[in-house]
């Protein structure tokens, strides 16, 4: 049995996923310790056998533990996709999905819809809300219809929008992801689950890097200022220049074009 150890938020266990793939299509038996709701997902598809928040008391013939006094390290020293800096730490080869092979809902709550979330696990890392206002309008008058995803760190939203959909389960948030048209959202552990899910996901970046945190997918659109003084994150300036909101609201459009 391998132990594998990752605490951390949705996006950052998301991304180590492919690890998982990898290692269990070599035959390992994985148990996997962190957040329990996150790795349920992998539990779904069948990359880890057992899950558990905590290290339990029995034996391992191998173990991976994710953190910085463990043997991978959870951030490249080097700007390059963590994806990759994990592969190569643990010298794992292989190709690994670009979508979750997971079964969607019969009917899903999102069903044809763009999916708008204007939140993340930081305010610093979110735009003001104008962006996605701009956005939701924009894509109404393509034809498409258009919800607000809430989940535990997004109550704020409801004194802003009335149509939205809420959920704490990533697990069901994955399989109503699957039925929606297209994703709109900031870099949070939401759309780096919408991208994996398979949709096509347009992202905004300010602070944070658009290299090292790349989401898994095979549609995902980065958009970024790409400013002289970006990534700067956690040590986020006053100003946000890197969050102008026309400016985003053009590239959205340009990005939005080349999915058409």
């Amino acid at each position: 049995m391998l132990l594998f150890y990752r605490r951390g938020g949705l996006g950052d266990t998301l991304l180590t996923f492919p690890m998982l793939e990898v290692l269990k299509k070599s035959g390992k038996s994985i148990w996997a310790v962190g957040n329990t709701d996150y790795f349920s997902i992998a539990k779904e598809i069948g990359w880890v056998d057992f899950v558990s928040s905590e290290v339990p008391e029995r034996e391992f013939e191998e173990r991976i533990i994710i953190a910085h006094d463990g043997n991978v390290k959870p951030f490249p020293e080097k700007r390059v996709w963590v994806v990759e800096h994990y592969l190569r730490s643990l010298k794992l080869s292989g190709n690994f999905s670009k979508i979750l092979p997971i079964e969607p809902f019969e009917k899903s709550p999102l069903q044809d819809c763009a999916v708008l979330h204007p939140s993340s696990g930081s305010p610093k890392k979110n735009p003001p809300l104008e962006l996605f206002l701009m956005v939701e309008d924009f894509l109404k008058r393509q034809g498409f219809k258009t919800v607000y995803f809430i989940g535990e760190a997004d109550q704020w939203l409801k004194d802003y929008v009335k149509n939205y959909f809420e959920s704490f389960s990533p697990l069901e948030i994955a399989k109503a992801l699957k039925g929606a048209r297209l994703f709109v959202g900031n870099d949070s552990g939401i759309s780096h689950l919408a991208s994996y899910c398979g949709l096509p996901t347009f992202i905004f970046y300010g602070p944070t890097d658009p290299i090292v945190w790349k989401p898994i997918g095979e549609k995902v659109f980065q958009i970024s200022l790409s400013l002289e003084c970006s990534p700067c994150f956690p040590q986020v300036c006053q100003e946000r220049n890197c969050f102008d909101t026309k400016a985003l609201f053009e590239s959205f459009k340009k990005a939005f074009k080349a999915l058409k």
